[in-house]
């Protein structure tokens, strides 16, 4: 009973992680890096999908990215995905592959990307505090009920509050390096 509860956090917790890291690694640096158009979905064939359904991407330089669509009537669309997907890029069409070169970060632009990686971040600190709040809202329960002895919640508790405690910092350290990446010049 008391370890499903622990392992449910836990599972839940490392989802929540797996879930930050992602959005980080789509807010955009000074370097070209393909996981920037993680998010660009593009109308195509009367449906809306991810870019990486319609095209490639690889990274041939630090400063540009090169987009190769699988089919040459879906170049259109993908450059409407990338502008939409409001990422300060400017998509430069040739043939069935479009370049799209990064520009520098200006430093007004490098201070709003650092604020959304502290938001990003945030969300993720209170998604883990949640799980911790139904974990011990479980543990308590289960104790009130008689399921457990007070040891048992006691001890069930401190390991909730580890995990926490171990998840936030990991959400912590993933945003102090974000943001590093985002301020070097």
């Amino acid at each position: 009973m008391v370890e499903d509860i622990k392992k449910d956090a836990k599972t839940r917790m490392d989802k929540t992680i797996d879930a930050t890291v992602r959005e980080l690694t789509a807010v955009r640096t000074g370097k070209a890096s393909i996981h920037i158009l993680d998010t660009v979905k593009v109308e195509a064939y009367g449906t809306v999908m991810p870019l990486n359904q319609v095209a490639s991407a690889t990274s041939p330089e630090p400063r540009l990215l090169v987009v190769s669509a699988f089919d040459k009537n879906t170049v259109g669309d993908i450059i409407k995905g990338i502008q939409k997907a409001d990422l300060g890029l400017n998509p430069i069409a040739e043939g069935q592959t479009i370049r799209i070169p990064i520009p520098p970060l200006n430093e007004e632009r490098r201070k709003e990307l650092v604020k959304h990686c502290k938001n990003i971040a945030e969300e993720g600190r209170i998604a883990i505090r949640n799980i911790r709040r139904d974990a011990n809202e479980h543990i308590k329960k289960a104790q009130k009920n008689k399921e457990i002895s007070e040891d048992q919640e006691a001890d069930a508790l401190d390991e909730i509050q580890e995990a926490t405690d171990k998840h936030i910092k990991t959400i912590d350290e993933l945003l102090e390096k974000k943001e590093k990446d985002v301020m070097e010049v």
